[in-house]
């Protein structure tokens, strides 16, 4: 009745995933079903049978009772014992997925709108993990990709075999960080931090979503691990902090309107043109344009003041904590000299810099 491809991902059942906890889920998720379906069969198969044999046009009587002791004490024992089978398994399960003792690498999780912060405790680094799907596909003038709304531009990367604690928190609104081969959902609250676990033992990269609702772009920040063997992490990491390091030497550098110009493009794209549209119309009144916008072509300190710190009671969040400072004077100079704005002003990352360090 239907065509073959609109089944192809079809599936009745959790997916066991690749990790103890997964596993240790999915096996209690089978457990409970069994014991529920052996109910049902009993249950209805009682239910059943007497409607059949005790049918009026076999001439049969119904009984006429009021009490039973021995019945009602059979139908109080019976479900708390069945409850106590369920629920022996059920604890095991829950507190080992509470206990994050022992961890051997610590990550922050911090859910903004509408991408991801991840922050590595113990090694003094971080970035931020952006949708990567590009907006001619979501806009419908490209085919769909493979991983349609499920890649990003930056993976969280961990060791395999290790246990990793995540510390989730947000910035913003409530968020859900998930990620279903791990067994792993957790929310994402702003001013609390709750904690969860994974060992991943098999090498690979493992997707999925924000699943709380958070925005206009909740469908939009997908989550990205990817699990690689411990020599292969420990290269990454000191890649990043390598990297780290030469992003803070960027402020010192002397800039040309050119090479702002372009990093500022990527920088929008992937900060800003969400709310304020790639060709800077934006989507007014919630976000207004920057095109032609007095705060893109007038005061350079009110709009290095905006973007820095945002704007209270509007959807224009504070991107100072979220962006470099070359990230940031990049951005702006790009505001102020994009779609016909030429102001010909250019911001530099020490002005940033110096900026922030005066508030």
């Amino acid at each position: 009745m239907f065509p073959a491809w609109s089944m192809a991902d079809w599936t009745l059942n959790m997916t066991p995933g690749v990790t103890g906890t997964s596993n240790e889920i999915f096996s209690l998720h089978m457990t409970i079903l069994w014991i529920c379906v052996v109910i049902g069969v009993v249950v209805f198969g009682v239910m059943f049978w007497s409607i059949f044999a005790h049918r009026k046009s076999q001439g049969a009587k119904p009984a006429n009772f009021h009490e039973n002791t021995l019945v009602e004490i059979l139908w109080t024992i019976i479900p708390f014992v069945i409850l106590v089978v369920m629920a022996i398994p059920a604890t095991a399960t829950l507190v080992d997925m509470y206990d994050t003792s022992e961890s051997e690498v610590d990550i922050k999780i911090t859910g903004y709108q509408w991408k991801w912060q991840y922050e590595y405790i113990n090694e003094d680094f971080g970035y931020f993990s952006n949708l990567a799907t590009p907006r001619d596909q979501i806009e419908n003038r490209q085919a769909k990709g493979e991983n349609y709304l499920l890649e990003v531009d930056n993976h969280l990367v961990i060791p395999v075999g290790k246990k990793i604690r995540f510390l989730v928190t947000a910035n913003d609104v409530i968020h859900s960080w998930w990620v279903p081969d791990f067994g792993v959902k957790k929310d994402a609250i702003p001013g609390f931090i709750n904690e969860t676990w994974t060992r991943v033992d098999k090498p690979g990269i493992y997707r999925g979503q924000c699943t709380e609702l958070c925005g206009k772009d909740h469908g939009f920040m997908p989550v990205v691990v990817e699990a690689v063997p411990e020599e292969e992490y420990n290269t990454w990491v000191a890649e990043k902090k390598e990297a780290a390091e030469r992003e803070r030497q960027l402020t010192q550098k002397d800039w040309t309107m050119a090479e702002l110009m372009e990093r500022g493009e990527k920088a929008y794209q992937t900060a800003c043109a969400a709310c304020h549209q790639a060709d800077g119309s934006g989507a007014p009144p919630a976000f207004p344009a920057l095109k032609g916008s007095p705060i893109a072509t007038q005061d350079m300190a009110a709009h290095i003041d905006i973007v820095v710190n945002g704007k209270s009671g509007t959807a224009m969040q504070a991107f100072g904590n979220q962006l470099s400072e070359v990230d940031l004077a990049a951005v702006i100079t790009y505001e102020r000299n994009a779609w016909g704005n030429n102001t010909g002003e250019m911001v530099t990352p020490k002005e940033i810099f110096d900026y922030k360090n005066q508030q």
